[in-house]
């Protein structure tokens, strides 16, 4: 005779495994790869990979999200995830915010690892799943899992073939939790959380996911006996009272035992039951803030679909009401109204824990001490983070791919460097000062030797091309003048070139007395015009006492805009015509 609990006939859970299992295997068989064998290359995979099935994308359980909208949630994620100790320490609820948001696509599967804690417990554990995987792994589990493979998600592209890349992962991770908790074993729902984490990450991060979930949200669901599961039961039944007292008192009345429609809701997460996209944003809720999220799905269905009194009018019994929570409104598991549900839903972390403390001590008064204790419940993952401290190295982000890029020619990169090394050398030369030879050298020193010379003129004055004016005392007439012989140019000169403007006719002829002055006499007194153009001392064949006399006065006061040069060669060249002169005239 059927025990009774709480005005409930209680369920014999010895074999409630066995009865999970089947019925898991009873709705599976439909999509196995002898039913869509020959189809499937027809068919085209939507945005989740699946290729049919009633959790494939349409449009009215989904909501788009525009593309920019998109790529600025992307940057947030990218900034959070490279400080992420510090976010989850001072800004959770900034975290939380973002993951009530949903998770961009590109990073929820480095999201849903940094969340779980999955990637701190990878780099504290260094190649502990290689050394699981390379382990045979007990015979008795092997072939339960191998039957389980095909059942798992048969219309995702990803495990829709026998012997895929998708079904070979799958097993790896089972097996290696298997050797990795022995005294657990192997249950049929870790299945599905497994391959919902395949379809994010690698077998490893997987495995390491699977972990996190199974020993930190769900602890104690997946162990013999599935005492955890039942005391979730209650407390859900428990919740339902105070969040729809209507759908709790109908369920109490047909003795309606949670057991009987829960047990696949909590322990596959929801990933069973609802459309893919309603189940990722729920996962990203779950694994940010715990089971709790996982409570306000369970009561948001049952009251979605037993709330109100015209929907219980079609279901009066236990048959009737469990087909009705068996296929549920697809209104309900919608992805934007589910998820406003889910957020409005008054049930908090200390909710959940005070109504586990009651059904403990109530389990413990009808049944008797608990077979299996697991650890204690963390309730999301800041919990999760400050109960296991990371260390910086264990968060920072390693590539999965690595793109071994070849190497440029040689000429390329010695033509890239040469043209680097042509600008550095344009860029660093410095411009060459010219030169500027002083103006005023004297005659007898080089124009290197001068100490101080003088800065030269900006604007130095144009040279005087009008030839010199007459002397102001011209010779008088009474004196002896000169032998016609004499006044004449000797033949032997040339003709000036025909560049140059030929000498004024007003010269008048040099006095016999003043070419042969005494040594004892004193020079005339400088003249205050400018010295005459080097050009016409030049061409002239004949030179004057006064251009003799000012000679000298040249020595100390040289002439403007002349060259050192130039200048002494000119004084050469006068010197020798005043002394030939002065032959003649002896």
């Amino acid at each position: 005779m059927a025990k009774t609990e709480n005005g409930r006939p209680s369920v014999d859970m010895g074999s409630i495994r066995t009865l999970n299992s089947s019925h898991m295997e009873d709705e599976s068989s439909l999509g196995s790869d002898s039913e869509i064998n020959g189809f499937t290359s027809e068919r085209q995979a939507d945005r989740y990979g699946f290729i049919g099935g009633a959790q494939q994308y349409s449009e009215e359980s989904a909501q788009d999200v525009p593309p920019e909208v998109l790529r600025q949630r992307e940057v947030k994620w990218l900034d959070m995830l490279s400080h992420w100790d510090k976010w989850m320490i001072k800004r959770f609820n900034k975290v939380r915010l973002r993951c009530q948001k949903g998770i961009p696509p590109a990073l929820r599967g480095r999201a849903w690892l940094y969340l779980s804690g999955g990637k701190v417990k990878r780099e504290q554990n260094q190649g502990k799943f290689q050394e699981l995987d390379s382990q045979p792994g007990d015979p008795k589990w092997l072939d339960v899992i191998e039957k389980d493979l095909h059942r798992q998600f048969p219309f995702h592209e990803m495990f829709v073939s026998r012997g895929g890349h998708g079904q070979q992962d799958l097993f790896r991770v089972l097996k290696a939790y298997t050797l990795y908790r022995p005294e657990e074993g192997y249950c049929q729902a870790q299945a599905p959380i497994a391959a919902v984490l395949l379809m994010h990450m690698p077998a490893e991060d997987a495995f390491w996911g699977l972990v996190q979930i199974c020993e930190k949200y769900l602890p104690g669901y997946y162990s013999p006996g599935l005492e955890a599961i039942q005391l979730d039961g209650e407390i859900l039944f428990a919740l339902l009272r105070r969040v729809s007292p209507l759908a709790f008192r109908h369920l109490e009345k047909y003795k309606i035992d949670p057991i009987l429609y829960m047990t696949e809701w909590f322990m596959c997460a929801f990933s069973r039951t609802l459309p893919w996209a309603s189940v990722l944003r729920v996962w990203d809720m779950f694994l940010c803030d715990g089971v709790k999220i996982i409570f306000r799905v369970g009561l948001v269905l049952l009251k979605c679909t037993l709330g109100t009194r015209e929907k219980l009018k079609t279901c009066q019994g236990l048959y009737e009401t469990m087909e009705l929570l068996r296929a549920i409104d697809p209104r309900y598991m919608q992805e934007g109204f589910l998820v406003r549900e889910i957020l409005e839903v008054p049930v908090t972390a200390r909710d959940v824990e005070k109504e586990h403390h009651t059904q403990v001590k109530r389990w413990k008064k009808n049944r008797g001490e608990l077979n299996f204790k697991p650890a204690p419940r963390m309730h999301g993952a800041r919990i999760i983070m400050l109960a296991e401290p990371p260390r910086r190295q264990d968060l920072q982000q390693n590539p999965t791919i690595v793109l071994e890029v070849p190497e440029p020619p040689q000429k390329l990169n010695k033509g890239k460097e040469e043209r680097k090394s042509k600008k550095k050398k344009s860029m660093k030369k410095p411009t060459a000062l010219e030169e500027i030879p002083n103006p005023y050298p004297l005659p007898t020193d080089p124009p290197s030797q001068s100490l101080n010379p003088p800065p030269p003129s900006l604007n130095p004055p144009p040279p005087s091309l009008n030839p010199p004016p007459p002397s102001l005392n011209p010779p008088s007439p009474s004196l002896n003048p000169p032998p016609p012989s004499l006044a004449t140019p000797p033949p032997t000169f040339d003709p000036p070139p025909p560049t140059f403007d030929p000498p004024p006719p007003t010269f008048d002829p040099p006095s016999p007395f003043l070419d042969l002055p005494s040594p004892s006499l004193a020079p005339p007194p400088p003249s205050s015009d400018p010295p005459s153009p080097p050009q016409y001392a030049s061409v002239t064949p004949e030179t004057s006492p006064e251009t003799e006399t000012n000679s000298n006065h040249q020595q100390s006061t040289p002439p403007t805009g002349l060259p050192a040069a130039k200048e002494s060669a000119l004084q050469q060249s006068t010197q020798s015509l005043s002394s030939s002169e002065q032959d003649t005239y002896l």
